[in-house]
């Protein structure tokens, strides 16, 4: 999957969002090497290492709409807007994406540097 804005995405960024449980969520369901272990979640793999096992492309699918992948996941769809959604999404958070493409972009550079 392409990037979905033009340039990198900053890591240090990317890393702040995936410990952020208010606004990307990444640690209610995954654990890895972030900040607060103790409140890391246990429902989704271990994101440490998923540098090394993923390509940047393959994060970013995951991250953007993992249903295209296993279509009953628990993980939301982080980027995509569809109208199906709408049954499930409050009123505020409908037809709007849960992270703009410049954090996707980020929390992406932060994963690909998870390599061991």
């Amino acid at each position: 999957m392409q990037p979905l804005v033009g340039g990198k995405g900053d890591p240090a960024r990317g890393g702040a969002l995936v410990a952020d449980r208010q606004r990307s969520l990444c640690t209610l369901c995954h654990s890895g090497p972030f900040p607060d272990a103790h409140l890391h979640g246990t429902l989704a793999p271990d994101l440490t290492g998923v540098g090394a096992r993923l390509s940047e492309g393959q994060i970013r699918l995951r991250v953007v709409d993992m249903k295209r992948l296993v279509p009953n996941t628990i993980m939301p769809s982080y980027y995509r807007v569809a109208d199906e959604q709408g049954r499930r999404v409050a009123t505020a958070w409908r037809g709007k994406p849960i992270l703009d493409g410049a954090a996707i972009e980020d929390i992406v550079a932060y994963l690909t540097t998870l390599k061991g």
